[in-house]
């Protein structure tokens, strides 16, 4: 009888294995969440910039011509190579 204890202790479905793998998803969980949260906050810090209230013209500016694709004629574009490129944010 004993075993039998020790074992569903063990192996069940609320046993110390089962355990160990919830505590795993949820460091996981909190670990997404804080980089989420992370994320957030950068965006929440861009959207601030371009509120009228407190407008950054570079910010706008460098916003307009990425989603416009335009530069000035001063402007000088290097390309470069889609390896060296840095990933967008998203």
């Amino acid at each position: 009888m004993v075993a039998y204890f020790a074992y569903h202790a063990m192996n069940g479905d609320r046993g110390f294995y089962a355990w160990l793998v919830l505590k795993q998803e949820r460091a996981q969980a909190l670990a997404t969440a804080e980089r989420l949260g992370e994320q957030r906050d950068r965006l929440e810090t861009r959207v601030a910039h371009l509120r009228g209230d407190a407008l950054d013209p570079d910010l706008l500016e460098e916003r307009a011509q990425a989603i416009l694709n335009y530069g000035a004629e001063t402007d000088h574009m290097i390309l470069l190579p889609p390896e060296l490129r840095r990933p967008r944010e998203p």
